[in-house]
């Protein structure tokens, strides 16, 4: 009788098929508004600027698996795309995405209201040490360190493109109007999104 690779009976109709695909884990919902609030609320006071998104998809993706990759990935776009502050739409987006409307209140109640607190009780200190040489050096490691997570994300996001041509050439359009040649930030997200989502329509339309 005739054996498979795996040592499965190929003539055996019954017998599931083995596969060696790596397993992964599902994502796990099981989470409280209180518990989500004060997860948004640790993040916000224990991070800096633009590093906010780092922490965020190590936390909800790689620590507690509470978001796929994926799903993290596409919010984050989602988020910058959309007005006002990345980060506080990416909270009320994963909020949303786990709890509903209650969970996106949460969210932003979470992101905004804890930090807003300390940043008063930190402006004031600051303003009192601002004549202190060691103020602008601590300022400065702040935002070493902010730039380093912005750029962590950046990369993690660029490797999850797909591997084609016009995602990369966007990916460089988009850098080259904003950093080099100082387009406004409403024209290039509504040129550069236009022609991604353009793509992606029709590449699907025609796959279809």
């Amino acid at each position: 009788m005739a054996k498979g690779t795996q040592g499965q009976d190929v003539n055996d109709p019954v017998s599931p098929p083995v596969h060696d695909a790596p397993h992964h884990t599902p994502p796990s919902r099981e989470v409280t508004s209180l518990g989500l609030f004060l997860i948004f609320a640790r993040i916000g006071l224990t991070s800096f600027g633009g590093g906010l998104s780092g922490w965020f998809m190590r936390v909800f993706v790689h620590e507690r698996h509470l978001i796929s990759e994926d799903e993290f990935l596409n919010g984050l776009a989602l988020s910058q795309a959309l007005p006002g502050v990345n980060v506080k739409n990416l909270a009320i987006w994963i909020g949303y995405r786990l709890l509903g409307w209650r969970g996106a209140v949460v969210g932003f109640c979470g992101i905004v209201f804890p930090p807003a607190v300390v940043i008063v009780l930190l402006g004031v200190f600051f303003s009192a040490i601002a004549s202190f040489p060691l103020t602008h050096v601590a300022l400065a490691g702040a935002a070493a360190g902010a730039i380093g997570l912005s750029l962590s994300m950046a990369i993690t996001a660029a490797r999850r493109l797909p591997r084609r041509v016009f995602p990369y050439l966007v990916l460089v359009a988009t850098f080259a109007a904003a950093a080099v040649f100082r387009v406004s930030m409403v024209w290039t997200v509504l040129i550069a999104g236009a022609l991604s989502v353009g793509y992606e329509y029709v590449r699907e339309v025609r796959r279809t």
